[in-house]
């Protein structure tokens, strides 16, 4: 694995799942990890959990649907770290949002958290990341932002936007020192899967999940897909014609 360099890292969504995980992966590699998500008993516990294992990571109260104090929170949070090395959006919500029946309140839920709280999470710093002429950002996306998936029309969608953003600004950030990672996980065992009632394949647990992650994030990859039975379909299915890809999307549903 390539070297550690990260003093500092946000992670966002850590009380539960994949962020908890990468929270948690990066703090016993010696980081200063501040774990930030709404429910802060659970990053409490995150936080006895790290102390246990002789490390440390930092509750940090944060509602990412709330642009603009997230965006105040992490830039107070750079300044009192000496600047955040590392800043992963991984807090996001799903749902079933059927276009027969939209409700709009649960589109607007997952907007806000996934397309608007993402993009501050990844905003907030950056310009003090570029002015360092050091950084990375990372941001977790979706297998599923590939194409629309039937009753999944908020969330693809929100997936979507999320690939897309990092893909520019990995471009814009070319010969900055800033690097971009945009990760797109497939069906893992966390509190976003356990409610689904459809057959999840290749689901993975978490902290293999994890690990996928945190190595790639450390290498730097642009672009880190798992697992790679599901991602690699679900790629090809991006470039299937639109009339195959709607008959094998209604099959599925």
């Amino acid at each position: 694995m390539a070297e550690m360099n990260y003093r500092t890292a946000l992670v966002t969504g850590a009380s539960s799942g994949l962020g908890r995980g990468l929270a948690l992966w990066l703090a016993k590699r010696g980081v200063r990890v501040f774990a930030a998500g709404r429910r802060l008993p659970q990053l409490q516990a995150l936080r006895d959990e790290a102390q246990a294992a002789g490390v440390t990571v930092e509750p940090v109260e944060l509602d990412v649907t709330k642009a603009d104090a997230t965006l105040e929170r992490i830039r107070a949070l750079d300044a009192e770290a000496g600047g955040l090395d590392l800043v992963v959006a991984n807090a996001g919500v799903g749902g079933t949002t059927n276009a027969k029946r939209l409700p709009w309140e649960r589109v607007r839920g997952i907007i806000d958290t996934n397309v608007t709280g993402a993009a501050a999470t990844l905003s907030a710093v950056l310009p003090q990341m570029v002015e360092r002429k050091r950084g990375h950002l990372v941001g977790v996306s979706s297998l599923a932002g590939f194409r629309g998936l039937a009753g999944h029309a908020a969330y693809s969608a929100s997936k979507a936007f999320l690939s897309t953003f990092m893909e520019s600004l990995r471009v814009d950030l070319r010969d900055t020192g800033v690097r971009v990672t945009c990760i797109y996980p497939g069906f893992v065992k966390s509190e976003l899967t356990a409610t689904n009632n459809f057959p999840m394949p290749f689901l993975m647990e978490t902290h293999d999940a994890v690990e996928l992650m945190g190595k790639g994030i450390v290498r730097g990859d642009a672009e880190v897909s798992f697992p790679w039975q599901l991602a690699v379909p679900t790629r090809m299915a991006k470039v299937l014609p639109n009339p195959l890809f709607d008959a094998a999307a209604r099959r599925l549903r």
